[in-house]
């Protein structure tokens, strides 16, 4: 997983803003299938807001947790259902 600065954050934070949701984790979780366009679209837009159809916060940050570690990815923000990568 990439780190970034706080300051670079704050930055794609506020690119991201005016994002909509590219990608959904619907009841069937984090499975190879949505990986997989979670990578396409990251090579598309370089910055995704993914939805997360899921109440439990603590399997929201594994999703982020696994999706940044196998893509190499930054964790930008976790914010509600809202993942920002």
């Amino acid at each position: 997983m990439i780190n970034i600065s706080s300051e670079e954050r704050r930055a794609l934070r506020a690119r991201a803003h005016a994002l909509n949701p590219v990608v959904s984790i619907s009841q069937n979780g984090l499975t190879e299938a949505v990986l997989l366009e979670i990578a396409r679209s990251l090579d598309s837009h370089e910055l995704i807001k993914i939805r997360v159809y899921n109440d439990d916060r603590e399997e929201r940050e594994t999703y982020l947790k696994t999706i940044c570690e196998t893509l190499d990815a930054v964790p930008v923000q976790h914010i509600g259902k809202l993942l920002v990568v």
